[in-house]
């Protein structure tokens, strides 16, 4: 027999789709008494990180009533033997509201002043995701605070390759191509523009694909929002939250591709973002001026007085109006 919940615990886990939002980037909802129970005891098999290790006070942005989560995407498949670094930077902007999110995607290759790792160095300037790999998840911290002006108040770490079995425990996911793309993990397949079911091979190697794009990083920064937006898309269904074994499986699955930082309380997180609906989460990438070379490096420039204006409407929650005024 078919094991299906009452329609009262179903609300229930539907609002416990919160906790997706955390950790798979984009769903957010919220959870309700039995889901907040339920998400208490799968806290304590999510991996933590300690996310502000000394960093000191004085240099970080003044707290205020939004909050801040920053996502960091590692691909160690893709740098084997090399220092680990972030293929992926999200700031997820969450208003006082908490009705809503923005999650605003910053090329890894962004050329910053990087802040000092240890005691004695000097800040230098860099792509952004050599932090990761200077001083981990608190390096990038400061430099994504020291970049954007935004206080970061939460992190998340998640790994590609564990992230491309939630989507096969999933069943796969339906992702929107925007180009033509062969896929080795296809067949090589070509797909071409439109709709396609993916599994997490497929999924996952569209992700990390800059080569046959003519855009490169930009295109996979475009394909990885298409993703996450898909698993989003997937995970809301129906089946998955009315069916308490599959989505036992899919979290579960989660705690094992994602680390949070120590401070990070799944269960009271997701019950503060329980007004957030799918309709409701933006995706947008910090503005650039394109790229350019500084000495050997390909670098992705800041557009400086756009990304000023980004930031600033993030720390006066008014990115309603300034996604009107800078259509994407």
């Amino acid at each position: 027999m078919e094991l299906r919940m009452p329609s009262s615990l179903r609300n229930r886990w539907t609002r416990a789709v919160a906790l997706v939002a955390i950790l798979a980037l984009l769903v957010i909802a919220g959870a309700g008494v039995g889901g907040w129970l339920y998400l208490r005891s799968f806290d304590s098999d999510i991996r933590r990180v300690d996310a502000f290790e000394r960093i000191p006070a004085e240099q970080r942005p003044a707290p205020d009533e939004a909050l801040n989560f920053l996502v960091i995407g590692t691909d160690q498949a893709e740098q084997p033997g090399a220092a680990q670094r972030s293929d992926s930077i999200l700031l997820v902007h969450v208003p006082p509201s908490q009705d809503r999110a923005y999650v605003i995607s910053i090329p890894r290759d962004t050329w910053v002043n990087v802040p000092t790792a240890s005691p004695g160095d000097q800040p230098r300037n860099a792509k952004i995701n050599a932090a990761y790999a200077w001083g981990g998840a608190p390096l990038l911290v400061r430099a994504v605070e020291k970049f954007t002006g935004v206080r970061v108040d939460h992190v998340a770490v998640v790994d590609f390759a564990g992230f491309a079995q939630i989507i096969d425990g999933l069943g796969g996911i339906d992702v929107v191509v925007d180009a033509p793309f062969r896929s080795i993990a296809a067949g090589g397949a070509v797909l071409p523009p439109g709709t396609h079911r993916m599994n997490g091979a497929v999924a996952l190697e569209y992700a990390r694909e800059r080569y046959q794009f003519a855009d490169g990083d930009f295109s996979r920064i475009r394909h990885q929002q298409a993703i996450f937006t898909a698993v989003l898309q997937e995970v809301t269904r129906a089946g998955i939250l009315v069916e308490p074994a599959r989505l036992n499986t899919f979290l579960r699955g989660l705690a094992g591709a994602v680390q949070l930082d120590a401070n990070l309380a799944v269960g009271d997180t997701a019950w503060r973002l329980r007004k957030i609906r799918a309709d409701r989460v933006a995706t947008l990438t910090s503005p650039t001026a394109g790229v350019g070379m500084i000495g050997d490096e390909s670098v992705v420039l800041p557009n400086r007085p756009a990304a000023a204006e980004l930031y600033q409407a993030v720390k006066n929650d008014e990115l309603d109006h300034w996604l009107m005024e800078n259509p994407q």
